[in-house]
């Protein structure tokens, strides 16, 4: 006869997995979402690697409730955070991180790695990452956890009811083509032939999420990577954005827009959605007065010209009011800068996201949702 102390645990198992199977009952209300891509969506997977693409020190986080650093490379929320706000639901959590499992599985996950990029040789001086190739196959791997949880059709109809959003592009330009005179890359590729090699790649990569459920995929294009701190501490004397890379930005943007339309009229939806991030950032780069920024040009957090250059790290200069700023560290936006960022997702014209913003997605897709039920 099992005695009371395994019938308590045997009781508790039953009880937690009851749990479950009501909350993925409640699956299809409650929007799944799903992260991919590099060190602007990353909410704390590479806390879990032996890397230097990390964020999980002071002051990252510094304006966070518990002013705890989470791994975001902000001062708070990042945009995938915001997001989940909009959808009403709790923030993600990374796949790696140990509290992903039983019902925080159904919220989705976040599966994005600082540093990476749409090619494999980007982002590899920083060693241990996790590329995009292996982050859809930790996508597969969520997969077979979630069906053993819920089964594989209500597993199935969860993450091809997700919301999902990738963020890969800028390392490939930044960290790679462009990260030092001369590079590898630079001498194999002119620039528009760089710009085909790297679209040709990421459609790849992008009809693979297809094949592993995505219907509702939001991309987000290159944003201005010349007039970031790093950059402008680099090649500029004045504050003006270094040309090259801004010309590199215009003309991949543009071109990946014209590849989320073939792949859209191939599977005969609006399942990618893209998201010209260069085009939101230069509203406030071109007149940051006008939305109550101080500074575009200044990170927060540095040293050195335009506070741009080095790790922010505890020594470093750190501005005292983090929202009059547009950059946070040498690359990435404040918490404030990301939640006007989201607020053009939610709210923007086709000049900012196409073919329609993401206010218009969700409305579409409830109705959708109701129809069926």
């Amino acid at each position: 006869m099992a005695s009371p102390t395994w019938r308590l645990v045997y009781l508790a198992l039953c009880l937690g997995a009851l749990a479950v199977f009501q909350a993925a009952r409640g699956a299809d209300a409650a929007r799944a979402f799903f992260v991919f891509g590099d060190s602007l969506v990353d909410n704390g997977n590479n806390n879990y690697l032996i890397t230097a693409a990390r964020a999980d020190s002071p002051p990252y986080g510094i304006d966070t409730p518990d002013h705890r650093a989470t791994g975001r490379f902000s001062n708070g929320k990042n945009v995938p955070d915001i997001i989940s706000e909009h959808l009403g639901a709790e923030p993600v959590l990374p796949y790696l991180s140990p509290e992903l499992d039983g019902h925080k599985m159904l919220v989705g996950a976040n599966f994005a790695s600082a540093g990476v990029g749409i090619l494999n040789d980007t982002g590899i001086q920083f060693a241990n990452i996790i590329h995009i190739a292996k982050q859809l196959r930790y996508f597969e791997q969520y997969q077979k956890r979630l069906s053993a949880l819920i089964g594989a059709e209500a597993t199935s109809r969860l993450v091809r009811g997700a919301l999902v959003l990738i963020t890969l592009g800028g390392n490939d330009f930044v960290n790679n083509y462009y990260l030092v005179p001369y590079s590898a890359r630079s001498r194999e590729f002119s620039l528009p032939d760089y710009v085909s090699y790297v679209l040709s790649e990421y459609a790849h990569i992008l009809e693979h999420l297809y094949d592993l459920g995505a219907r509702r995929v939001l991309v987000q294009g290159v944003g201005p990577i010349g007039c970031v701190p790093a950059e402008l501490a680099l090649h500029s004397l004045d504050g003006t954005c270094d040309p090259e890379l801004q010309r590199a930005a215009d003309m991949y943007n543009p071109r990946l827009m014209a590849l989320l339309q073939d792949l859209n009229a191939r599977h005969g939806g609006d399942v990618f959605v893209g998201v010209n991030m260069k085009r939101i950032h230069d509203d406030f780069i071109d007149d940051p007065k006008a939305y109550g920024f101080a500074t575009a040009t200044e990170a927060c957090c540095g040293q050195g010209r335009f506070n741009g250059m080095g790790l922010c790290t505890m020594v470093s200069s750190l501005c005292a009011d983090r929202d009059s700023y547009v950059f946070w560290d040498a690359f990435h936006p404040t918490e404030r800068a990301n939640r006007l960022i989201v607020q053009q997702f939610m709210s923007g014209s086709v000049e900012y996201i196409a073919p329609m913003n993401l206010s218009t997605v969700l409305a579409i897709d409830l109705q959708k949702q109701q129809l069926r039920t």
